[in-house]
């Protein structure tokens, strides 16, 4: 893969932060708006919203979206509204970020978490710590941006806005495909992608798309990365968000590049760098440049690869202090303590009498006091954010784990993918519960699924107990496996067990006096050879296919409410320890006649 230049990177996640009301950023939404804004005399509420609206969706011209936001602001004091101020002050670090100021934009964020914290608006101040985080990530400071990040999440958990927490999840992916590290990009992009889809929020789902696309071109599936970024651009353009569609053609030119067609490479490039420069995007005009420049050179091109980068430098220089907004992180930390030793400083510099000498000692012994306090703070600050990172950390992993077996889960983050396995002798399980149908027509949905939870939950204690792998549940069939997806010897005789403890579970429950719906079971076992693994790239699911899952579904259909029904295979390896009862030849559709035997 070509290497890429650092705007390639840029966050795009960060303009999926948007108001309660409103879908997504929509110019045409913005431009219906202005007639209300130059004709209606509105007040209090009605003019807070349409303000709120305006520099929200404003996206053309981003300087008349910055009015919008200070307009705003100054309403929203006057009026001592804490929860537009944030608001406010959120649209305005938006713009100023996209204008290339940064320093400017910080400010705005930590005014606009201030204001959130003061209207107690959990989700707002969520949204602003991932915004902060996104300024850190752009002015390369890792540390800083993940421990915003993790903050962030942390937070909107518990605010219930679903869209904010994939925002800021989508973002934190970004910082991590900054970094190179495409499995946990890949994690974080899959789980902001299910809540965007959830939600229904269509740009969220693009942006999604788009940096799922990236990361597939960073590990050479350029066609899987063209098929993402593509579809990421079409929703996007019928959107009107632009900043993100240059950040993607960008990465659409570099997959051309490595293909060899540089035709094609060259008009992504001037594609993003038109897009760019129409909207005054200027981060996104230095990273166009830079790749005419690197295009050009490859070309032969010098002349012109010399006046791009010339471009490149103007445009990047003109993006204001990245290395002010690094170093105000570190000034952040530590303001009170650098603020009194200014004071001390001045103080020994304008004044050389007795007074002086004695005031600047008071004044150092505050300064260590508050050293002592700064330090101590700082010092709980780290504990209690690492210990937000450790447990967004544990989650994930937990995440992964409860759709993916151990085994299965480790070998798809070293290697991005899982191989399919063949193992020779596999038991297969499959139960299900007699006249569900006719229960299903007859009671409410919501007290069937309860019923159906009640049981499933069951039965997963059992497999674990005895080390199987439930595979899935279809309707109210819940099919699991021994020897698997690690291979040992006491399979057939695990599931057996297993067998038992179920039939006996839901034999006990038939006179329950409960709520809840009880049925009949039967079950089915059959042993033999199986091939395992995940298939796709969205909702991951392990399972298993071969004859020897259709024969165990067969012997399910084929057995008895309370029985189980074993294949002449599974009998043959457990006769010894279990009784069993034989059933005869027992003719099965489409398979022929098999012999059976009921478990005793």
């Amino acid at each position: 893969m070509p290497s890429k230049s650092e705007a390639y990177y840029f966050l795009i996640g960060f303009f999926c932060l948007i108001s309660p009301i409103l879908s997504g950023q929509n110019q045409k939404v913005a431009d219906s708006l202005k007639q209300i804004y130059r004709h209606a005399n509105l007040r209090d509420s009605n003019r807070f919203e349409l303000l709120r609206n305006l520099a929200f969706n404003e996206s053309k011209d981003l300087n008349l979206a910055l009015k919008y936001a200070d307009e705003l602001i100054t309403l929203a004091k006057e009026k001592n509204n804490h929860l537009y101020l944030y608001r406010g002050y959120l649209q305005k670090g938006n713009k100023t970020r996209l204008l290339g100021n940064l320093e400017e934009a910080l400010e705005a964020y930590f005014k606009s978490e201030e204001a959130a914290r003061k209207a107690n608006f959990l989700a707002g101040q969520g949204n602003t710590l991932s915004a902060i985080a996104d300024i850190y990530s752009i002015s390369h400071n890792h540390s800083n941006a993940m421990l915003y990040y993790h903050k962030a999440i942390a937070t909107l958990r518990r605010s219930g806005d679903s869209v904010a927490l994939a925002s800021a999840i989508l973002n934190a992916g970004d910082e991590f495909l900054t970094n190179k590290m495409y499995d946990s990009a890949s994690i974080y992009f899959k789980e902001s992608g299910v809540l965007f889809e959830k939600a229904n929020y269509l740009v969220g789902n693009a942006y999604s798309l788009g940096n799922i696309g990236m990361v597939y071109a960073n590990v050479g599936q350029s066609n899987l990365a063209e098929k993402n970024i593509n579809e990421a651009v079409r929703i996007l353009e019928e959107l009107e968000d632009y900043y993100p569609i240059c950040v993607y053609l960008i990465s659409m030119c570099d997959i051309y590049l490595e293909r060899g067609d540089n035709p094609k490479a060259m008009s992504y490039a001037m594609r993003s760098l038109r897009l760019a420069r129409q909207y005054g995007l200027k981060d996104q005009i230095s990273a166009a440049y830079l790749k005419l420049s690197e295009l050009n050179e490859k070309n032969g091109n010098l002349g012109e690869s010399f006046n791009y980068y010339k471009n490149h430098i103007l445009y990047r220089d003109s993006v204001n202090n990245i290395q002010s907004v690094q170093q105000m992180a570190n000034l952040r930390t530590d303001y009170e303590v650098s603020q009194k030793q200014t004071e001390v400083n001045l103080l020994s510099q304008q004044k050389k009498n007795q007074q002086i000498v004695l005031t600047a000692t008071v004044i150092t012994s505050i300064l260590i006091f508050l050293l002592a306090i700064g330090l101590y703070r700082r010092y709980n600050f780290i504990r209690e954010t690492n210990v937000i990172i450790e447990e967004e950390k544990n989650r994930s992993e937990n995440l992964l784990l409860n759709i993916l077996p151990e085994e299965t889960a480790k070998e798809l983050k070293h290697h991005g993918r899982v191989q399919a396995k063949k193992f020779e002798s596999v038991t297969v399980l499959f139960i299900d519960f007699k006249g569900f149908t006719r229960f299903a027509e007859q009671v409410e949905p919501e007290q069937l699924v309860k019923s159906i939870d009640f049981y499933f939950k069951e039965f997963d204690k059992v497999t674990t107990k005895y080390n199987l792998e439930k595979i899935k549940t279809i309707g109210d069939s819940y099919m699991c496996a021994g020897g698997l997806p690690i291979a040992n010897k006491t399979h057939a005789r695990n599931v057996i067990l297993a067998a038992k403890e179920m039939i006996d579970f839901v034999r006990r429950e038939l006179d329950a006096q409960d709520d809840l719906i009880h049925f009949e079971a039967r079950i089915g076992i059959h042993t033999g050879p199986v091939v395992a693994g995940i298939v796709g790239t969205k909702k991951w699911q392990y399972d298993i296919w071969g004859d020897t899952v259709n024969i165990a579904s067969r012997m399910e259909s084929m057995s008895e409410s309370g029985r189980v029904n074993l294949s002449e295979t599974t009998y043959l390896e457990i006769k010894h320890e279990f009784p069993c009862e034989y059933r005869g030849i027992i003719d099965m559709k489409n398979r022929g006649s098999m012999n059976m035997y009921f478990l005793s």
